[in-house]
């Protein structure tokens, strides 16, 4: 869904580089060279390596969705973070500027649901959203000198009992449904179904509120 928002808005088309089978296209007169990387710090990891062995971008932009801290923050809500840290080894990163707006608040990088006990420690520490793939991009990148930015709109929000470990797991790392756990779920909970289709339509906004507001923010770069 998240690399969809960035084809469709793009056009981009299908292109192997270098070994990737990525979607490639231009804004203005810098080319873009799309994937998606999976999810979770392990795949973001290798699909990053991976593309940066087989091209040098002169930047990587994350896009995606992120989840929200905060209640009340509305979905489609863009988070331009500060720093972004990975949870399992408190490794900070901080993204290039790019295009306008202020950047302000933690992208805390995890690969679990944060359990609610939790969430008011991270509050504390200026957590403002949760994802599960920046801080392994950014790694990737800083180990190489290549800045990167991200880009990231809020999509749900991480007490409001919205996301659990059963529904998390309706997806494969790969972002392939998981059909047995999606089955088992609407057997399980049939009167979820309208809120799952919800949810669904708020991550997709979401993805195309992100893709918007980085494509734009490239088109700003002389």
């Amino acid at each position: 869904m998240e690399l969809r928002a960035v084809v469709k808005q793009l056009k981009l088309r299908k292109e192997d580089v270098g070994g990737v089978a990525a979607r490639v296209g231009a804004i203005g007169d810098h080319r873009v060279v799309a994937v998606y990387t999976g999810m979770g710090t392990e795949l973001a990891t290798r699909s990053t390596e991976r593309l940066l062995d087989a091209m040098t971008p002169d930047r990587v932009v994350v896009v995606g969705i992120t989840g929200a801290m905060e209640d009340d923050t509305p979905i489609g809500t863009m988070i331009l973070p500060e720093v972004v840290v990975n949870s399992e080894t408190g490794s900070e990163h901080r993204p290039a500027p790019l295009g306008g707006g202020t950047p302000r608040g933690t992208m805390w990088t995890t690969n679990v649901i944060t359990p609610p006990a939790e969430v008011a420690e991270l509050r504390a520490k200026g957590v403002v959203s949760l994802d599960m793939e920046t801080a392994a991009i950014a790694e990737s990148c800083e180990q190489r000198g290549i800045p990167w930015s991200v880009f990231r709109a809020i999509s749900d929000r991480a007490s409001d009992g919205s996301i659990d470990d059963e529904l998390f797991h309706l997806s494969n790392q790969d972002g392939t449904p998981n059909p047995r756990a999606v089955a088992r779920y609407f057997l399980r909970h049939p009167l979820r179904i309208p809120r799952l289709m919800s949810m669904g339509m708020d991550a997709k906004r979401a993805t195309e509120v992100a893709a918007a507001a980085a494509i734009a923010a490239i088109r700003t770069v002389d």
